[in-house]
């Protein structure tokens, strides 16, 4: 791990998750996102001592794990350190086990709860511009992904997606997007291709996207939303439980789950069943105490 420049007082840690970073002129940094859990958070460390930055900020793109797992660790260990996030997202990193709760529509067992403790949030942050320290950043609702996930702006032109956007690499390898809301998805993937940065950072992607690039990217991930769509409607011809009609998805895109991307793969399955029934493509109806979807004809 190291410490890349992208432009300005903007630079990055290539991790499993990307680490955005803006440095001030007194050394103190601002971080965004803090890798899954307390051993990232020291890699991180590691790397930013190296260069003699100090931790003061942070701002979480969303509350999953792997965005905000090195919370606790900085603010632990660097007094007065700030965590700033949305709202929404603000409740669930106060409250982490709700998003395995949310998986499993209960309490979840072991194997799903997350490896992640509750985090406090110290302010929210609004969509527009606002101001870090006295540097000014502008901030994006890109909700979707998760149930208010943000992307930031530094006044360098370098913008962090986090989760809102997906790379090239991980739409073959995991093609079905975990998402929370599939309508708004749509609406902030069109967001994303009007937003002023000359820098596009993506979470979980090897290299940083540029300007010319960003559009072909977007539109290669709302092309793969809008194709798990039609093949849902298809698949819906004919009258199917959500288990069954995941079970197919499964094997007609070779996709590769275990009991927690089983969780995963089943809470975006009913975030695309909601959005294709509440736009009148599916309807529902139950049958010897099974919930069947099928789809209507306009």
């Amino acid at each position: 791990m190291e410490l890349t420049k992208i432009n300005g007082n903007t630079y990055y840690i290539n991790a499993p998750t990307n680490i955005g970073v803006y440095s001030y002129k007194n050394k103190n940094c601002l971080l965004i996102d803090t890798g899954i859990n307390n051993s990232a958070a020291r890699k991180i460390e590691e790397v930013l001592k190296e260069n003699n930055l100090h931790v003061k900020y942070i701002v979480n793109t969303h509350s999953h794990p792997d965005h905000c797992g090195g919370n606790n660790y900085f603010k632990n260990n660097y007094t007065g350190c700030i965590v700033y996030t949305s709202e929404k997202e603000k409740l669930y990193m106060e409250n982490i086990e709700l998003r395995a709760n949310m998986l499993y529509t209960a309490t979840s067992p072991k194997n799903l709860s997350d490896d992640c403790k509750d985090s406090n949030v110290d302010y929210v942050l609004d969509q527009g511009n606002t101001k870090i320290n006295d540097d000014k950043f502008e901030v994006f609702d890109l909700k979707g992904h998760s149930p208010q996930s943000i992307a930031i702006v530094t006044s360098d032109k370098v913008c962090f997606l986090g989760d809102a956007l997906y790379s090239g690499t991980i739409l073959e390898k995991y093609s079905f997007p975990y998402l929370f809301d599939v309508g708004s998805a749509l609406i902030s993937l069109e967001k994303i291709k009007e937003i002023d940065a000359d820098y596009f950072v993506i979470s979980h992607a090897e290299d940083i996207v540029k300007k010319d690039d960003i559009i072909e990217l977007v539109d290669k991930n709302i092309d793969n939303i809008k194709d798990y769509c039609n093949q849902i409607i298809e698949l819906l011809e004919k009258p199917l439980t959500k288990e069954e009609l995941l079970e197919n998805l499964t094997i007609l895109n070779d996709l590769d789950i275990d009991f927690r991307q089983y969780h995963l793969n089943y809470s975006s399955m009913s975030a695309f069943l909601s959005y294709l029934y509440n736009k009148g493509k599916i309807n529902s109806s139950v049958e010897n105490g099974r919930l069947y979807y099928y789809s209507v004809n306009d």
